[in-house]
């Protein structure tokens, strides 16, 4: 929890999971698991700690490659499946959660999926209020339910431009148009995360962006600063303002802990009911 709390506080503050912070905690996790095999006798512990390393890892890898998140938030579920392999039941502390079939960190990853929609309208709101942009389009506020004035609010609000002097490893970037095929090869070289793409609008022959929420690689951040110093592209770039979505996985991880899978929950009411 205490490693979920910095990891949080790094995402909000820098927009980045420092890799150290997750391997640190997944070495805690695989040597306090081994602790527990030793003085217990028992292998179960260190078994599980590695099936649930790896299982995790490969589940949330997938679903990296799919774009659906950063990859620090893939190396923090993972360490946190090192740590917790199984669910807990503490006598104790007179804790005893709803457990689920599937791996403890899995109730992790659904219950932070499911918890993030509250953190992300907070998360958006607070942007809203503070880019001012009902104060500078007050019409948006009276066709609130127009669709295409969701899709500016939500455009204006979580896009932006910055000098590329600034740019960092993590950073969204969205399509950047240009002419000049060198620029092609030169991405291809790096092989990051960004893709160059035909354009279809008059703003340019081809585009480049980031392919994956993860955002640009550090090669990626110093080739894009190297082409603006010698000419090749501007000095502005726009990016997509990341949802930091590491405080869903620390709410995720203590409603796992204290009160077990939110979908077992939901399905144990359910059957209650009926």
């Amino acid at each position: 929890m205490i490693f979920c709390i910095l990891a949080s506080i790094y995402d909000i503050r820098d927009n980045i999971v420092p890799n150290r912070l997750c391997y640190v905690l997944a070495l805690f996790g695989l040597l306090s698991n081994l602790v527990l095999s030793l003085i217990t006798s028992n292998v179960k512990f260190i078994l599980a700690s590695f099936i649930s390393m790896f299982i995790t890892y490969a589940i949330t890898y997938l679903l990296w490659k799919l774009k659906m998140w950063g990859g620090g938030d893939v190396r923090l579920f993972t360490a946190i499946a090192t740590v917790i392999p199984t669910g807990l039941n503490i006598d104790f502390l007179n804790i005893f959660p709803q457990l689920s079939i599937y791996p403890f960190s899995f109730s992790v990853v659904v219950n932070s999926i499911l918890v993030s929609f509250p953190f992300l309208l907070i998360f958006v709101g607070h942007l809203i209020i503070k880019n001012d942009v009902f104060k500078n389009h007050p019409f948006y506020l009276i066709t609130l339910l127009n669709i295409e004035n969701l899709r500016k609010i939500i455009h204006s609000t979580l896009n932006r431009t910055i000098p590329i002097k600034d740019l960092k490893e993590g950073n969204i970037v969205n399509d950047y148009y240009f002419d000049d095929k060198y620029i092609i090869e030169l991405i291809k070289d790096v092989d990051g995360n960004l893709e160059v793409f035909e354009s279809k609008s008059g703003e340019g022959k081809y585009y480049f962006k980031s392919i994956s929420a993860g955002g640009i690689t550090e090669k990626d951040m110093y080739l894009i600063k190297i082409m603006s110093t010698q000419g090749f592209i501007g000095k502005y770039i726009s990016i997509k303002i990341s949802y930091p979505f590491t405080p869903a996985i620390f709410a995720g991880l203590m409603i796992a802990v204290f009160y077990g899978d939110i979908i077992m929950l939901f399905t144990k009411n359910l059957v209650l009911v009926v």
